[in-house]
C-alpha cells in the first residue's frame, strides 16, 4: 500500500481530470468514484472523489469547490526515457487549453503544473561546473526539453 497519496483539489472537474490523465499515462486506471450525499457540503450526487492510478502511482482527485486553485508551487514530474516520450507527454498535456512554460514545465488544461523531463537530465548536472553551466544556459532557453541540444551543451 502506498503510504503518501497526493490529493488534487478541483472545483467540479475531478472526474474529467481523472479520465484525461488515465488516458495519457500507461498503466493507469480509475480505481473508485465516490459521490456527495445529502449531508453535503456539496450537492448530493456530485462526484466527491476519484481515486486513480497513474503509472502505478495512486492519486485522489477531489471536487472540493472553487476556493483553491493550482499553482507552480507544486508540480508533478514525468521522467521520460526518450525525446519521443517527452514530445508525446508535452503534446497531450498542453492540448485543449494547456500552457507550455519554460525549462520543461507546463500547465495542463486543469491548471496542474507538470515538469516533463528526461531521465538522464540529472546526470548532465552531475559534472564539473563548466558542464553544469553550459547545460543550465541551454535549459533556460527551452520550453519543451530538447535532449540532443542538452547533450550537445554538456559536451561543449
Amino acid at each position: 500500500m502506498q503510504r503518501i497519496v497526493p490529493n488534487l483539489w478541483f472545483d467540479t472537474e475531478a472526474e474529467d481530470a481523472a479520465a484525461f490523465y488515465t488516458g495519457i499515462f500507461p498503466e493507469s486506471r480509475i480505481v473508485a468514484v465516490t459521490h456527495y450525499g445529502e449531508a453535503g457540503p456539496r450537492d448530493a450526487g456530485l462526484v466527491m472523489t476519484v481515486e486513480l492510478e497513474l503509472g502505478g502511482q495512486r492519486f485522489v482527485a477531489i471536487n472540493g469547490g472553487p476556493e483553491f486553485r493550482f499553482n507552480e508551487a507544486l508540480s508533478l514530474e514525468i521522467r521520460c526515457d526518450s525525446q519521443e516520450e517527452i514530445d508525446g507527454f508535452w503534446e497531450r498535456l498542453t492540448a485543449d487549453g494547456g500552457e507550455p512554460g519554460p525549462c520543461g514545465w507546463l500547465k495542463d488544461r486543469f491548471g496542474v503544473s507538470w515538469q516533463v523531463t528526461h531521465a538522464g537530465l540529472e546526470n548532465l548536472f552531475d559534472a564539473d561546473q563548466a558542464t553544469v553551466d553550459r547545460v543550465m544556459a541551454s535549459l533556460l532557453q527551452m520550453g519543451k526539453l530538447d535532449v540532443a541540444e542538452l547533450e550537445r551543451a554538456a559536451a561543449g
